[in-house]
This record gives structure tokens, C-alpha cells and sequence, in this order.
């Protein structure tokens, strides 16, 4: 069978199993040995031998087809129950897909950290909390600046213009949260962050797990394993993570390869260290930019 007639089929299959959890088991079995073969022969080698593995174990990825706009959210409370179990899955955001799981449970962080390999990100902060609320971000971050009478900026008064939306802020954090999800580096030489990036997606598929599930997540966004590149279709990222030992899938549709514009707030000024989807806005600075030309919000 082609690639193209694989996905074809992935499209076509129904949406959800009669009972209980309306759900589509994944049985695409040869796609992840295409995929792997075109990102290394290494990784070839070792995904054969990790799908083996979870086929003596009999288990099967849970793959979750959405409508993008949300009208069929009712399909994802298996998924809320499987978070809850300690699952780690892959879910859309307003930008690219995230994959995600309990913030507390520090098993399911540990395997996020082997299934997107973090111990060898060069990113600053390769884990973020997803937020449903600004409740959520003053639980585990310690907020945004809030101005004072000389005229300073109002920051949290900014933030809340743009959230929901498609920033990922850098905060420091509080005690409320999770070494596991601070820890940076190699597992016998690594430090602990004293910040840790915010996202709070524009997006109802994703808003729906974060509000049904009455909790924030743990989250990396999803790249090819070898590759510096965004992972956009969801049928791919199944067949490319579930011999990684992925539990569950949420597919909200092809995304467009456009990360979060990351804003660092752990400064005076917050200075956009990526720019992403997010416009830069007034309040804030690039990188190298004079910062006395930035406007006061009162």
C-alpha cells in the first residue's frame, strides 16, 4: 500500500468506536517503518525493534479524530481520562501540536522526556505548562509586573490583551511546580531552571482537554526526532511516535509550521527571544533593540 492510500485510509476510518470512548484505535503498521527510513537508518534499526516490543505488550495508540472548530469536543473525554491515568499523548494547539501530559505525574514526565529525547534539547526551556486560566500561570509562575504610579509599564494588563493567543512567556517560577518539569540538561549532569514558559493556546480543541480537565499540562512541541522541523500532520506523528510509546492522539487537522513567538519576562523589559505566530507588540522588544523607545501602557 502507497503512503498517500495509508493516510487516505487513516482519513476515512470512523471517528469513533460505538462504546465507551468513541475512539479510532491506530492499525497503521507500516508507516512508522516509511517514516524512519527516511529520517536515519539508525533510528530504522531501533523503531522496528520498539514496535515489536509494544506488539508483545498488545498495546494500541488511541487516536481521536476532532473537527478542527470544535463543533465534536464530546470525543475527547477518553482522552481527559487517560490524562488523569497518566498518559501522554499528542494534542493541537493554536500553533503546532504539543506532546502533553500530567504536570504532577512524575512518570508520565520522565517518558515525555525519552519520547521527544529532551535530555538532548538545546532549547532554553524545552517544557511549558499549558493554562487554561490566569489562574494557572499565578499558581506556578510567580506573574506578570503589574506597573506603579512612576508610569512603568502595566505588563499584566498588556498580557491579558493577548491571551489566549500564540506566546509562550518565560516566568519565574514558583515551588508549586514540579522539579521534574525544571530539570535541564543530561540525567547524570543536569540543573534546575528557575523559569518556565507559559502557553495559553488559542485554540478549542485544546481549551476544551485544559477546562474538562480542571488542570494545566506539561508540554514540548512536537519535531521530527532527527530533524529541527515542526511535525504538522497528525497522521504522521502517529505513525512516527507511536512506536515511541505514545498513548493517545488527538487529530485537530494539518497545522501550519508557525511555533509560538517566545517572550522572555524575567527581565525589566520582556524581550521576544523567538518570534513565532505572535506579533511583536509594543510592549515588548527584540532581541538587540533599544528599549527607552518602548511604550508605556498606564
Amino acid at each position: 500500500m502507497f503512503f498517500s492510500e495509508s493516510i487516505a485510509l487513516a482519513r476515512a476510518s470512523p471517528p469513533f468506536l460505538p462504546s465507551p470512548s468513541h475512539v479510532t484505535v491506530c492499525r497503521r503498521r507500516l508507516l512508522p517503518v516509511t517514516c524512519a527510513a527516511k529520517r536515519s537508518p539508525k533510528r530504522l534499526k531501533y523503531a522496528s525493534q520498539r514496535l515489536l516490543s509494544n506488539s508483545k505488550k498488545g498495546e494500541r495508540m488511541m487516536y481521536v479524530e476532532v473537527d478542527p472548530a470544535g463543533t465534536d469536543t464530546w470525543k475527547l473525554e477518553s482522552v481527559i481520562e487517560l490524562l488523569r491515568g497518566g498518559a501522554v499523548g499528542v494534542i493541537p494547539t493554536d500553533t503546532v501540536y504539543a506532546i502533553v501530559c500530567d504536570l504532577k505525574n512524575n512518570d508520565s514526565i520522565e517518558r515525555l522526556r525519552i519520547i521527544k529525547d529532551v535530555e538532548n534539547s538545546k532549547a532554553r526551556n524545552p517544557l511549558s505548562v499549558l493554562c487554561h486560566s490566569l489562574h494557572d500561570i499565578d499558581t506556578y509562575t510567580m506573574g506578570f509586573p503589574c506597573g506603579n504610579a512612576q508610569g512603568q509599564t502595566n505588563i499584566f494588563r498588556a498580557v491579558k490583551h493577548c491571551l489566549p493567543g500564540p506566546y509562550t512567556f518565560i516566568l519565574p517560577a514558583t515551588k508549586e511546580l514540579p522539579k521534574q518539569c525544571r530539570r535541564h540538561g543530561a540525567s547524570s549532569k543536569f540543573t534546575f531552571r528557575k523559569e518556565v514558559g507559559i502557553r495559553m493556546p488559542d485554540d478549542v480543541i485544546c481549551q476544551a482537554i485544559l477546562k474538562n480537565l480542571d488542570a494545566p499540562l506539561i508540554c514540548t512541541s512536537v519535531k521530527w526526532p532527527s530533524k529541527d522541523q515542526w511535525m504538522i500532520d497528525p497522521v504522521i506523528i502517529a505513525d512516527t511516535y507511536e512506536p515511541e510509546g505514545l498513548d493517545f492522539l488527538v487529530d485537530g487537522g494539518i497545522r501550519v509550521a508557525d511555533p509560538s513567538t517566545v517572550v522572555d519576562m524575567t527581565g525589566n523589559i520582556p524581550t521576544i527571544v523567538r518570534q513565532g505566530k505572535g506579533p511583536k507588540l509594543d510592549w515588548m522588544v527584540a532581541k538587540g533593540e533599544d528599549s527607552e523607545e518602548l511604550l508605556s501602557l498606564k
